[in-house]
């Protein structure tokens, strides 16, 4: 199955480990004007491309020759199979790891699916996948295996049902286990902008100890590129709950070796970095009393966004707020950008959208202060970028989203 990121400019940050590993982004002002990411809500939808595959740090590949370490030699993966959904997880006292072949991994995952046809199977290190037939179709299944921090901002983002404005769903829900484990479910589609009909379903759960299991299935045999072969994909809500529950893949996560890899913020990032939520201050920056907020991103810095309507049709407004971006300067800001008296940049941009949405428009505003501290807001004139637009204009002048990128409260 090919595994590609759907990418979006606010979605793409100019990260500080890109650039101190030297990449160069291309001078296309379209898709540098909104360069950014969205902490962790789109990146939600997407941990199944993730790099366990493409073998990226933030999953590790154990064992020698894709093998992957189970305790006791893989045997205990069809004895937890009977405690599936239980949220419980039954271990030895002091297993040893052992290595184990992709094999075993795929033993366990049609041990613990009902019983039916299994084809296309195949196991790369924390990742295992298989064509799965219950004789109503057709249907490609996978779990990915890996850790998070416990309790950090990316355990919880990881079991958050992500915001309407940028994922589209039929219905998604959080659960939380016996055990204090929490398991996300959420019955979506492969393609955001439904231009094949592909239906994608998944659980994210995450324990206490910040193992993670990331479970999808489709209702076709490949996720894409393949025909739609069945209504619905196979397993129900409760049962993909019940799949990511299952404690053989929390002991496959016990014995992966720790990955020490992960690069930590410089201490120039971590000094001057904004830590306002974004979409509160937002909100606070809007003019009063003109529009309702039918939808946001919560509290989190760095990325923010709210759906607004004043009446006349849904628009999306979103701000990234960066620090440290000097380097990257000369691309995003060109010789026409103004100057302002205190050194400032300002940059402005109208533009089609970039999602697909028919008649959306992109209106952006981009600054940048003189120590690196970047602001950049744009607005729609629908309520996501990928559907049609509901307006004429975005419910935001430029003049109107110029004053709110230039406020100090982003720095407050």
């Amino acid at each position: 199955m090919p595994f590609e990121q759907h990418g979006n400019p606010f979605e793409e940050q100019l990260s500080a480990e890109l650039r101190q590993a030297g990449d160069t982004f291309v001078a296309d002002r379209a898709a540098l004007v909104a360069a950014g990411e969205l902490r962790g809500r789109r990146r939600l939808l997407l941990r199944r491309r993730a790099a366990a595959v493409s073998g990226a740090a933030s999953l590790a590949l154990v064992g020698v020759g894709g093998a992957l370490l189970l305790p006791g030699g893989g045997s205990s993966a069809h004895q937890d199979g009977a405690s599936v959904g239980t949220g419980r997880h039954t271990a030895a006292a002091t297993p040893t790891p052992s290595p184990a072949s992709g094999d075993q991994m795929i033993r366990t995952l049609e041990g613990l699916l009902p019983e039916g046809k299994f084809s296309k199977a195949e196991a790369r290190g924390s990742y295992v996948q298989l064509v799965y037939n219950d004789g109503k179709g057709a249907a490609a299944i996978s779990v990915n295996l890996g850790r998070v921090e416990p309790g950090s901002d990316e355990a919880r983002r990881t079991t958050e049902c992500p915001g309407k404005a940028f994922a589209h769903y039929d219905a998604c829900s959080t659960t939380r286990l016996p055990d204090a484990s929490v398991v996300m479910v959420l019955q979506g589609y492969e393609y955001p902008d439904r231009r094949v009909d592909t239906k994608w379903w998944s659980a994210e759960l995450v324990t206490p100890q910040g193992q993670h299991v990331s479970v999808s299935e489709w209702n076709a045999a490949a996720e894409k590129d393949a025909p739609i072969s069945r209504a619905e994909p196979p397993l129900s809500p409760a049962q993909l709950r019940q799949l990511a529950a299952a404690g053989a893949w929390r002991d496959a996560v016990d014995a992966m070796p720790q990955d020490t890899s992960t690069p930590t913020a410089q201490p120039s990032d971590t000094a001057t970095a904004a830590s306002v939520a974004v979409a509160p201050t937002l909100r606070s920056l809007l003019p009063k009393g003109a529009f309702k907020v039918s939808e946001g991103s919560g509290d989190d810095s760095g990325f923010g966004y709210l759906v607004l309507d004043d009446g006349k049709g849904k628009s999306l407004v979103q701000v990234n707020v960066q620090a440290n971006m000097s380097d990257v300067e000369g691309d995003l800001f060109g010789s026409d950008a103004q100057v302002l008296a205190d050194g400032t940049k300002v940059a402005t941009h109208q533009m089609p959208g970039e999602k697909g949405g028919a008649g959306v428009v992109m209106w952006t505003v981009d600054t940048i202060r003189t120590d690196g501290r970047r602001v950049v807001i744009s607005a729609f004139n629908s309520g996501a970028q990928d559907t049609a637009a509901t307006r004429k204009t975005p419910a935001l002048t430029m003049k109107q989203l110029r004053a709110i990128a230039l406020s100090p409260k982003w720095w407050q």
